[in-house]
């Protein structure tokens, strides 16, 4: 099988379009907040991300979402509605470039979770960048000296859900397209959301309707944006334009909601950010060169 060709402009312009789709759904996550909770957003998404697939299913045919691992995606899902409405209760109370900097231990977390589930070696370098991801959390979080928010924890907690989901995804890949996971994602969410939305059952008023349709447009584009820009580059060229997205919600939050600049914030979305950045590098590495057995060490 001949190398994929590299366009790493393409990837950077798809990159753009993350960029913007999880902004995007960050603010519009803060404004519906107002009117109702995380599991009523979580079903409003879901609600608008399923209608628009089974349109789009219906031209291309629901057989391009045929699975055998109906399970697996129940538990992968269930896992997942708990770490997006734990992101939006987080977005509803903190500082979004808090949100997006503690959200950058996501792939700390699933390198430790392949660690101990699927059985991937723990090398130094891995050892390193989990240690930076932990260190970055410390800097951000800073115990001792602030009082922590609970909706901080609850974002860990919520990121801790997304790199379960990501361990799950790595498992179902071989057999299961972006377009499947995608579409069980919300099938599979959309009671889930709906039965936890019915204590306090609030409709959004008008003016909100159109940031329901912001945060479903956004929600599919930076899925749809992500694998467009992994198709075109390897994750080593595509993973370094995301940390962009920490200022760009730090310049959104300082324009329209008046969050100061925390420049420790900065700090430790950056030390994070390196951690994630050390283990991407030494995975290539070993990916280009198999045979050094000492390379990853």
């Amino acid at each position: 099988m001949s190398p994929r060709k590299q366009r790493p402009l393409l990837a950077s312009l798809w990159m753009i379009g993350v960029l913007v789709s999880l902004s995007g759904m960050a603010v519009a996550g803060r404004e519906l907040s107002s009117e109702l909770n995380a599991f009523q957003i979580s079903f409003a998404r879901s609600l608008f991300c399923l209608m628009t697939l089974i349109i789009i299913l219906c031209f291309i045919g629901f057989n391009k979402v045929k699975t055998t691992k109906l399970k697996l995606h129940l538990l992968r899902n269930t896992i997942h509605f708990g770490g997006q409405t734990g992101w939006l209760y987080g977005v509803a109370f903190l500082p979004l470039a808090e949100v997006f900097a503690i959200e950058f231990t996501a792939p700390i977390w699933t390198a430790l979770l392949a660690v101990i589930f699927l059985k991937e070696p723990l090398t130094n370098y891995r050892t390193l960048s989990i240690f930076l991801g932990f260190a970055g959390v410390m800097i951000i979080l800073r115990p001792g000296i602030n009082i922590i928010q609970p909706a901080a924890l609850v974002v860990l907690f919520a990121t801790f859900c997304f790199a379960s989901t990501y361990v799950f995804t790595r498992h179902m890949s071989n057999t299961e397209s972006p377009l499947t996971i995608i579409f069980y994602m919300n099938l599979i969410q959309l009671p889930i959301g709906l039965l936890t939305s019915l204590h306090d059952w609030n409709y959004p008023s008008m003016q909100s309707w159109p940031w329901v349709l912001l945060l479903g447009l956004t929600g599919l584009g930076s899925h749809f944006c992500f694998a467009h820009a992994f198709r075109h580059a390897d994750a080593i060229v595509v993973t370094p334009l995301d940390f962009f997205r920490l200022p760009l919600i730090a310049l959104i939050g300082w324009t329209f909601y008046n969050e100061s600049w925390d420049l420790l914030i900065f700090l430790g979305g950056t030390i994070i950010f390196s951690g994630n950045l050390l283990n991407l590098w030494t995975e290539h590495r070993v990916a280009k060169a198999p045979k050094n057995k000492n390379l990853a060490k």
